[in-house]
């Protein structure tokens, strides 16, 4: 049996990854993004440590739904309160907070836990090409 060197939190390396949306399906982009989030690109991936990268998202405003979903898919909310169920199409949220889009993917395909809640902070979502991490994505 192989002994692994412990792993902690000091130790871990961070990189940044850049991926762009534009003309990507939703499920695809989510599924990559979830894994570099998770850290199980990398071979020290260990599951109940957060060893993940961060991860910015451009031209989210882009990002396309195979077959019918474009007009079919909604997102519901329920805030508990009578009358407090909100319905939202894709194409409201796509043209009003494209983020949320992504960001409901991704959260998805995350463990439901602590860690997913650390994970899904590391992820930045811009609808068009620009945001504020250009120097830390240069080197």
């Amino acid at each position: 049996m192989r002994k692994r060197k412990k792993q902690k939190n000091n130790d871990i390396q961070r990189n940044w990854h850049l991926l762009d949306a534009k003309g990507k399906i939703l499920g695809r982009l989510a599924t990559e993004i979830a894994t570099i989030l998770m850290g199980k690109n990398k071979p020290s991936y260990l599951p109940y440590l957060d060893l993940g990268d961060n991860v910015v998202v451009i031209n989210a405003k882009d990002v396309r739904l195979t077959g019918r979903k474009e007009k079919q898919k909604t997102y519901t909310s329920y805030s508990g309160y009578p009358g407090g169920l909100r319905i939202r199409s894709f194409g409201e949220l796509k043209e009003n907070n494209p983020q949320e889009i992504i960001k409901h993917a991704v959260s998805g395909m995350l463990p439901k836990n602590r860690l997913a809640r650390q994970m899904i902070k590391k992820l930045y979502i811009y609808p068009g090409e620009d945001h504020p991490y250009k120097d830390k994505l240069e080197s």
